[in-house]
C-alpha cells in the first residue's frame, strides 16, 4: 500500500473530530508553565554557578621544557 493510499483512508477519519474539544485543556497549560519556569530557574542557577568558576590555565610543563631548550618549531607562549 503506497502513502498517498494510506492518507486518503485516515483523511476522512480526522473530518469526524470535533476542533473544539481537542485541546490541551488547563492541565495541558499548567505542564507547560511548569516546564518553562523550571527551564528558567536551572538557567538562572546555571549562570550563577559559572560565575564563580575561577579557571586559570595552568602552563604545558612539556612544552615550557620544549621552549626552555630551544627546540626547532616550539614557541613559549605567555
Amino acid at each position: 500500500m503506497y502513502a498517498t493510499q494510506a492518507l486518503t483512508h485516515v483523511v476522512p477519519l480526522a473530518a469526524e473530530l470535533d476542533k473544539n474539544k481537542v485541546t490541551p485543556g488547563v492541565l495541558g497549560f499548567l505542564v507547560f508553565a511548569a516546564l518553562a519556569v523550571g527551564v528558567w530557574l536551572l538557567m538562572k542557577s546555571m549562570n550563577r554557578h559559572m560565575g564563580r568558576v575561577n579557571f586559570e590555565e595552568a602552563p604545558d610543563p612539556a612544552a615550557s621544557k620544549a621552549a626552555a631548550s630551544g627546540a626547532p618549531g616550539v614557541t613559549a607562549e605567555k
